[in-house]
């Protein structure tokens, strides 16, 4: 199959079409495409030939340190780590990860690496790290009766004048 960059209709058939006389608005009908995709497709065609044309298509991981199995296999004794009960943390993940590939990674491809393998963050944070807690302690022991002041009976809420 033939790829252009954003021409998802054309194809090798299409390109075969091209050679008989047609306008461009009918083949970009044909193809779903814009009139000047299909000036530009036979530009890059008549130019370059059909290699010029034929790329992989979109998406895909084209830029990766290692391959879907290859991180499976990195990621084989953290498994087995967690499994038992340990904990793994992202940072001795993002060590190993480092060593692998021979040199430093950024956290973001740890995550994103984890994201893949359907590894995600279960573990809530305890406590906040700045927490005072005989502050927190004093609030629970004062939070009813400011509540009960606000609201007695008899007492207006809001003082509207008219």
């Amino acid at each position: 199959m033939i790829h252009a960059p954003g021409v998802e209709g054309v194809g090798s058939s299409s390109i075969m079409r091209l050679y008989e006389p047609r306008k461009a608005e009918e083949i970009a009908r044909h193809c779903g495409v814009s009139k000047g995709m299909v000036h530009q497709v036979i530009s890059t065609y008549n130019r370059f030939g059909v290699e010029a044309i034929e790329t992989p298509g979109k998406g895909g991981r084209r830029h990766q340190y290692l391959t879907f199995s290859e991180e499976k296999e990195f990621l084989a004794p953290f498994f087995t780590q967690a499994e038992s009960g340990q904990i793994a943390t992202v940072s001795q993940i993002q060590r190993a990860y480092e060593a692998t590939v021979g040199h430093e990674v950024d956290e973001s491809t740890i995550y994103r690496l984890l994201n893949r393998h359907g590894w995600r963050k279960l573990m809530p944070r305890p406590r906040h790290p700045q927490a005072d807690l005989q502050e927190q302690e004093q609030f629970k022991k004062t939070l009813k009766p400011r509540l009960r002041r606000s609201s007695q009976p008899g007492q207006s809420k809001m003082n509207v004048l008219y």
